[in-house]
C-alpha cells in the first residue's frame, strides 16, 4: 500500500486490523525473537537452517506489521450510513444480493483493505464492487471480465 493514500474501510474492518496489529506486536513479535535467540545459541549461523527459518519469520512478521501501522494510519473509517441503507442505495457496508447470471450471489461491499473475495466481502475497487455502487435493487449492472462483460440484477441492498 502506498503511504499516503487514504483507504476507506469500515469500522469492523479496522477494528480487526488494530486487533491483528496488537497480536503481531503482543505475542507473534515476542515470539519470533525468542525463537532467533534459541536458534542463534544453536552455534555456526552460516549453516544453521532453524536460525534462517526464524529469521525469516521475523522479517514477515516486521512487514506485516509495517503495513498495518500505514494502512490504520491511512484508512478513512466509513460508518454504515443508515440513511443510505433506508434509500436502498448500495455503497460500503451495504450487503447485496445479486442474481449473477442465474445464479444468486451475496456479497457485502467493503473498502479494498478488507475485501476476502472467497468470504463474499468485494472490494468497491473490483469491476463487481465498482459496478454495484450507487445502484439500487432492481438495478442491472454490467462490468468487464477476463472471459468477457458479465451482467447481473440487484435482488436486494441491505
Amino acid at each position: 500500500m502506498e503511504n499516503g493514500r487514504v483507504v476507506q474501510i469500515t469500522s469492523d474492518g479496522f477494528a480487526r486490523l488494530k486487533k491483528e496489529l496488537q497480536e503481531l506486536i503482543d505475542v507473534k513479535r515476542p515470539e519470533v525473537i525468542a525463537q532467533v535467540a534459541e536458534a542463534r545459541s544453536h552455534g555456526d549461523l552460516r549453516e544453521n537452517a532453524g536460525y534462517e527459518a526464524a529469521r525469516l519469520d521475523q522479517a514477515m512478521i516486521e512487514k506485516r506489521i509495517s503495513e498495518l501501522e500505514t494502512m490504520l494510519r491511512n484508512a478513512e473509517i466509513i460508518e454504515v450510513d443508515e440513511d443510505g441503507a433506508a434509500e436502498g442505495e448500495i455503497r460500503i457496508g451495504s450487503k447485496v444480493i445479486v442474481d449473477f447470471e442465474g445464479d444468486e450471489e451475496t456479497y457485502m461491499i467493503v473498502g479494498p483493505i478488507e475485501a476476502q473475495p472467497a468470504l463474499g466481502k468485494i472490494s468497491t475497487e473490483s469491476p463487481i464492487g465498482a459496478a454495484l455502487i450507487g445502484k439500487r435493487a432492481g438495478d442491472r449492472a454490467e462490468f468487464s471480465t477476463p472471459g468477457g462483460t458479465a451482467r447481473l440484477v440487484i435482488k436486494e441492498v441491505s
